[in-house]
């Protein structure tokens, strides 16, 4: 990742569970197990890497809102809370009223079941009892359901056993959505340039993007990247080119000053990036009857592709809805690249997809291949463009949708990214097989109106995204 000048807060979770303090003196033990139980998901939590503010048994109303007070000056993004027994929802509306943040709620026993044989033979009704309540964290669910439902707070469930790797694969899911939230909330988006006129899809509402997914939208005039250029040295074109080298598979027809436009476009755009702490970028601009900001806008896509490689996605276009799209797939580790549909083919039944512009190294079948080009088509001026197709296996398709009401919606698919003949025109291409079929996905994705812009990532994380969307409040349709 490129040096940001902003801090972001490191991303936390909070943990807690419940009890009923009523039951530590009649039942022995009872307390030290249960806080143990918390200890344990602890545990599993922090092996995920994040942060995690354990706040241990919460089973009195005092304790309830100290935890709340504690977790909102910790500036925890998620809670999970841990029933591990029955215990009254007065003593957990208070710490989620205060708190304000996203709660999973981790209805987890110890083991599958009772040993019902053993139990029964216990022959002692306080102990069967004692017994009893380790097991029941079932117990209390829907009463702590139906008062976060009453009082208008969203609430998601984990329901399992404490050591089901499933359950955990689950919770991992929903930590791994809530980073993604994390990082969207604190995101720098650079807007430089402007619209490609006449394509309405991809016209956004800035205000709904912030209001929804926080961050931050950083305009950017074309003429101080054009001035950041002029600025750049013959030693540091030298050192870029060394890193095209290294990075693309640069065809024998690349001229060299082509090359080194580009590398002086790449350098530029890296201190655009640094001087705005920006994470993703949406850009367009023609530049006509300016030459130096037409260099400028021709020579950008080797700079553009190498920021999409270090977690700044670039969507080209001014495309600000996938821009946020790639931003997301690539907060799940998966990538993000650019594309949109090229063609049917119904012969292999599959769908061909790509796009002109910046694509994602990372993720890439083999080392991307550098071509010149004469025009590009549809745009002003010409210049070295980059061709490759996403890494054969599983993929995940994500459209940020803009509503007809004025919502933002995710439309997700998964699909596999297969070998076979592409479309060799220096662009990105890649060959996609659908569960469903690809007249019944493109029909099916079409109908919920999305923009042409789509961004693809590696991997099967629909599940990630549709945790992301009830995180966040958007829905979430998937297709297949």
């Amino acid at each position: 990742m490129i040096p940001a000048k902003t801090t972001i807060p490191p991303f936390k979770a909070g943990l807690f569970g419940v009890g009923l303090a009523a039951y530590w003196d009649q039942f022995e033990g009872l307390e030290t197990r249960l806080r143990d139980y918390i200890n344990q998901a602890a545990k599993k939590l922090e092996s995920s890497g994040a942060e995690i503010i354990n706040l241990g048994l919460v089973d009195t109303i005092d304790k309830a809102f100290e935890a709340g007070s504690r977790f909102r000056r910790e500036d925890v993004d998620l809670i999970f809370l841990y029933v591990t027994t029955y215990a009254l929802s007065a003593t957990v509306l208070p710490v989620i009223k205060k708190a304000k943040v996203p709660v999973i709620l981790l209805n987890l026993s110890p083991d599958a079941a009772i040993d019902y044989a053993w139990f029964n033979q216990l022959n002692d009704r306080t102990t069967m009892t004692g017994e009893w309540l380790a097991y029941c964290s079932a117990c209390a669910v829907p009463e702590i359901a139906n008062v976060f439902k009453r009082s208008g707070i969203p609430s998601h469930q984990v329901t399992g056993t404490l050591n089901d790797p499933a359950v955990w694969q689950e919770i991992d899911e929903w930590l791994s959505a809530a980073k993604a939230a994390h990082t969207l909330c604190y995101n720098r988006l650079g807007l430089m340039g402007n619209y490609y006129g006449g394509m309405l899809d991809i016209y956004s509402n800035l205000t709904l993007q912030c209001a929804v997914f926080g961050g931050h939208m950083e305009i950017i005039e074309v003429d101080e990247l054009s001035a950041l250029r002029l600025e750049v040295t013959v030693e540091e074109i030298d050192e870029r080119l060394r890193v095209f080298s290294k990075s693309f598979e640069i065809q024998p027809d690349c001229s060299a000053d082509e090359l080194k436009r580009a590398a002086r476009t790449s350098v530029a755009m890296d201190r655009i990036v640094q001087k705005y702490s920006l994470g993703s970028i949406a850009y367009y601009h023609k530049g006509s009857g300016n030459l130096q900001n037409e260099d400028t806008m021709s020579s950008i896509i080797l700079a553009s592709s190498l920021l999409t490689s270090k977690g700044v996605p670039v969507a080209g276009e001014y495309e600000v809805k996938n821009a946020q799209a790639m931003k997301i797939i690539d907060s799940f580790g998966a990538g993000g690249s650019f594309t949109e549909y090229y063609a049917m083919d119904y012969a292999d039944d599959i769908v061909l997809m790509g796009h002109d512009g910046p694509c994602h190294p990372a993720i890439a079948e083999g080392k991307i291949k550098v071509r010149p080009l004469q025009v590009y088509h549809g745009k002003v001026g010409a210049g070295l463009s980059v061709e490759m197709s996403v890494k054969h296996g599983d993929v995940t398709l994500l459209s940020v949708v803009e509503t007809v009401d004025g919502k933002i919606m995710f439309l997700v698919a998964e699909a596999a990214s297969v070998p076979g003949p592409i479309l060799e025109i220096g662009n990105t291409n890649s060959r996609y097989k659908f569960s469903i079929g690809a007249k019944n996905f493109v029909e099916q994705w079409n109908a919920h109106g999305p923009a042409n812009h789509c961004a693809v990532g590696v991997g099967h994380i629909a599940s990630k995204v549709m945790k992301l969307g009830q995180l966040l409040g958007i829905e979430t349709v998937k297709i297949g």
